[in-house]
């Protein structure tokens, strides 16, 4: 199409010679007794002389753009910067000169425009799908249609333009003007992997099942680099586990939130292929039944749901982005779903070869619905490694993936034949449990002690999988997987003994001051003691009773917490401490700390009340509300701390089942 469009605009600029080529004329049919004038070409006008028109360009200033082509009528189309845009490109670029593009277009002949290209052979259209401009896209189309399959340099569309640069609504638009009827289809074969890759990478994943629901077979097919569509989806980092990155109460929203059943992209007035009405259809809308809020679910009540939803989003933005990712999520799921059924029609060999990359990139990165959807579309994809010999099972424990590895708990037991694999440096799964995590995942655990507790905690929960036979072989470096494990770790045990050592250090000096000023305060009683008695002189008021019991408690417990954290600093420090021994010395000690600061901010409180407080009931707010402080400063500075602590050594834990699907 770019090719043909080119003659005219020749033509054209010949039919109509400029003032210089009349001079040329007029001196050719001199006599020939006159001696011939020397022919001069026109020299090229450097681009300062463009400067009032970009700079009106940019502005979207038509006016003084007018005036620039009256004197220039030739600047219309010239190429006016250094990378050969026009001003057509220029205004598009922009994104808001709207009336300004509306009103070059119609001094540029029709046949002309295919032919405005910048040093990369990028036309306007082009322009208006990098910037997302879908007005000056729709104005561009409307003046030439063929503008929408004429490739630049690179051999790119402006469809795939609009999708490299996740320009939505201009890739929507353009998908449906963009001509599939000539050849080459840009919908099929390189050109529609390319774009249906770009496509999951910008996650616009309802375009992407359109795409495969018109052209099934693009599921099936790879791009030059090698690059197929389900590989694109699994290399991404992004876990599709519904809500999983949330919080409780986010969570509970992304649960209730409603959802449409059926197709996610609604489509223009195309009819899809027989092979993508048999092929697709059967994985859409089967994922999209959502559980919503009980109370509002009964018969009758659905319109009443909907808008107690649009009133919820609308006084609580954030529910809106929750809803936007819930379905993002579904639409993942069904895609990847799709492009699970097409694959496994492939004849056995093939689609082992074409399952083996994603599968592998899935469990690299931990994207945990990937694998299980191969697996349930494809069992045989389990047996799928690596360069380095490595299956889906030792880079989930590689790479401390624990939502691959928690797949496990949904085989049967031919998962022990997938566990006792060795790679090709003859490790087993217990040797990669045995090295260090990557940082990133590392980094995930806060303390270079809770950081060695969730190393142990892998070590331990793989080695449940393991033949007692293969807990003693050793690797291609001569070591067994407690070899493995100790000069691996070496260096994080000596972060780890640092790290609870300060934090004990600091604690103690705050337990020590504590238990001072308890003991303090409990033999010099407020209000001091009755001279013949020797009894407390408030003994009898109610005050007296709530000071008593909190300054006994907070010395008690601050000594317990001082006793725990020297205990800390003389441990001795061997790697099976860090899995129970040392947290739950770190977690007595800083709850009994909170303890002794809490109730000697409640005894401070009761002796303030029973010296100055007499009839001044009033008194208590205040004295409550700064009281709270020092209370309120260690949750917000060291409670996070004990929370992980008690999370990561008591709770059930990173591993187990999440799904009662059975893969193999």
């Amino acid at each position: 199409m770019a090719a043909s469009s080119s003659k005219p605009v020749q033509d054209g600029n010949k039919s109509e010679p400029g003032p210089l080529m009349r001079l040329i004329l007029k001196a050719k049919d001199q006599t020939a007794s006159q001696p011939m004038p020397t022919e001069t070409k026109e020299p090229a006008k450097d681009l300062n002389w463009y400067l009032p028109l970009y700079r009106a360009a940019l502005k979207g200033d038509w006016e003084s753009a007018v005036k620039f082509f009256k004197d220039d009528p030739e600047a219309v189309t010239a190429n006016i910067t250094k990378a050969s845009s026009t001003a057509l490109h220029v205004a598009v670029g922009t994104g808001k000169a709207i009336n300004f593009v509306k009103e070059l277009l119609e001094l540029i002949p029709v046949d002309t425009l295919p032919s405005l290209r910048d040093e990369g052979g990028q036309n306007a259209l082009h322009y208006a799908a990098i910037f997302g401009n879908v007005e000056a896209a729709q104005l561009l189309v409307k003046k030439n249609p063929a503008l929408t399959n004429s490739p630049s340099n690179t051999g790119y569309l402006p469809i795939h333009y609009a999708a490299g640069y996740a320009n939505t609504d201009v890739v929507s638009y353009l998908l449906t003007v963009t001509r599939d009827d000539i050849e080459p289809n840009p919908f099929t074969e390189k050109s529609g992997v390319e774009l249906l890759n770009l496509v999951i990478v910008a996650e616009f994943y309802d375009l992407a099942l359109y795409l495969i629901q018109l052209y099934p077979k693009l599921a099936t097919m790879k791009s030059p680099g090698g690059n197929s569509a389900l590989s694109m989806i699994a290399a991404k980092s992004l876990s599709f586990r519904g809500g999983s990155s949330l919080n409780v109460w986010r969570r509970f929203i992304y649960s209730c939130i409603p959802l449409k059943s059926g197709n996610v992209y609604k489509q223009p007035t195309k009819e899809a292929s027989d092979d993508s009405a048999s092929g697709c259809q059967t994985c859409l809308g089967a994922s999209c039944g959502v559980q919503s809020l009980r109370m509002l679910n009964f018969s009758g009540c659905q319109k009443l749901h909907a808008i107690v939803w649009k009133l919820i989003e609308h006084l609580v933005p954030y529910v809106k982005n929750i809803r936007h990712a819930k379905l993002m999520h579904q639409q993942a799921l069904q895609l990847v779903r799709c492009l699970c059924l097409e694959v496994s029609k492939m004849d056995y060999s093939t689609a082992t070869s074409f399952f083996e990359l994603p599968i592998i990139l899935g469990a690299t990165l931990g994207n945990n619905v990937i694998v299980e959807e191969i697996l349930e579309s494809f069992p045989s994809a389990i047996w799928s490694r690596n360069h380095e010999g490595r299956n889906i099972f030792l880079l989930a424990v590689a790479n401390r993936r624990e939502n691959i590895f928690n797949l496990l708990y949904q085989m049967s037991e031919h998962k022990q034949l997938a566990l006792q694999l060795q790679d090709v440096k003859n490790n087993n799964i217990l040797h990669l449990a045995g090295k260090l995590a990557p940082p990133p995942q590392l980094n995930l655990v806060s303390g270079a002690a809770l950081q060695m507790q969730r190393e142990l905690q892998w070590y331990k929960e793989v080695e449940k999988y393991v033949l007692p036979e293969l807990r003693d072989t050793k690797n291609s470096n001569g070591r067994t997987p407690a070899v493995e494990f100790s000069m691996e770790h070496k260096d994080l045990v000596k972060e780890g003994e640092q790290w609870m050592k300060d934090t004990a250090n600091s604690c103690t000096v705050a337990a020590t001051l504590i238990a001072t000023i308890a003991f303090a305060a409990a033999i010099t009683v407020p209000g001091g003691n009755n001279g013949d008695s020797g009894l407390p002189i408030f003994s009898k008021v109610p005050a007296f009773n709530v000071f008593a019991v909190s300054d006994a408690l907070s010395l008690f417990s601050s000594t317990a917490s001082l006793l725990m954290f020297l205990s800390i600093l003389t441990a001795r420090y061997a790697e099976q401490d860090f899995l129970f021994s040392l947290p739950r010395r770190l977690i007595i000690g800083l709850g009994t700390l909170f303890l002794s600061i809490t109730t000697m901010m409640i005894a401070f409180s009761a002796t303030i009340y029973l010296v100055f407080g007499d009839r001044k009931a009033w008194t208590i707010v205040p004295i409550a509300a700064f009281a709270c402080l020092p209370v309120a400063l260690f949750v917000a500075l060291q409670f996070p701390l004990l929370v992980d602590m008690i999370r990561s050594t008591y709770r059930p834990g990173i591993f187990g089942k999440h799904s009662n699907r059975i893969l193999f």
